[in-house]
């Protein structure tokens, strides 16, 4: 995963959403330029954020729904009230305007945006009950490259899987809910950024998917937990306000 060059490839007008973890962000983007983009760090405000922050983005760069080519998602790792907030957005969105979803991993996400040359990337996602989700990467020129399936740990096992790969090691992503001194004794292992994934890299990456045709409809796309959730929403806090089928003017 990585920029790749591509010619005669049209730029496609794509909304990116990102609720994975407690920063949700949307963001509007044409091919690679970053139009608008919207960011609340809130665990709890992923309801209420979505809606209006997509009207703010139309509005500043001056597009309607029906200007969109792609909607762009990010389907997890990540605690379940968050994931399912923006993926009922976006299938909502995509659906009414007659668009293609393109769908992102948030490990995916936090890796690429990873500030290392040789060292395995291990972004971290909270997912509560004392878990994480991560998986290795491995930095490549223009990209990553994920070396194993994601999973879920507990922090002592994501410090084993470490130790047992052997190679200096790059933590990203929210290792701020790991308990202090999980690492202690493992001198190859670094923190670093980003914390959040972020909606801007995901139109960098939908922008990739949409060139080699990895697209989904809206009604095939189905979150990534990882793990059982915690809670389920009252949908009735998601307003319609213009951008949802069905809504009258």
């Amino acid at each position: 995963m990585g920029d790749q060059a591509s010619s005669g490839v049209e730029a496609l007008k794509t909304l990116a959403i990102e609720t994975a973890t407690p920063a949700s962000s949307v963001a509007l983007g044409e091919g690679a330029e970053l139009c608008a983009m919207s960011v609340n760090v809130d665990s709890k405000g992923h309801v209420g954020f979505l809606v209006p922050a997509i009207d703010f983005c139309f509005s500043r760069v001056g597009w309607s729904p029906a200007d969109l080519d792609l909607v762009a998602v990010d389907l997890g790792p990540g605690p379940f009230t968050g994931l399912r907030a923006g993926l009922s957005v976006a299938q909502a969105l995509a659906a009414a305007v007659g668009v293609p979803i393109v769908t992102v991993s948030s490990l995916d996400v936090l890796a690429l945006r990873a500030a290392t040359g040789h060292r395995t990337i291990w972004p971290v996602v909270d997912v509560r009950r004392g878990q994480v989700a991560t998986a290795p990467y491995r930095p490549v020129p223009g990209g990553v490259v994920q070396d194993a399936p994601g999973e879920v740990v507990t922090p002592e096992e994501l410090a084993g899987l470490i130790n047992a790969i052997g190679e200096e090691a790059l933590v990203i992503g929210d290792h701020h809910a790991l308990p202090d001194g999980v690492f202690q004794g493992l001198h190859r292992v670094k923190l670093g950024r980003p914390r959040y994934p972020a909606a801007d890299v995901i139109l960098e990456i939908a922008q990739m998917r949409a060139k080699r045709d990895l697209f989904a409809s809206p009604e095939e796309v189905r979150p990534v937990y990882m793990r059982e959730p915690d809670a389920r929403i009252n949908w009735k806090d998601i307003r319609e306000e213009g951008l949802w089928p069905g809504d009258s003017e």
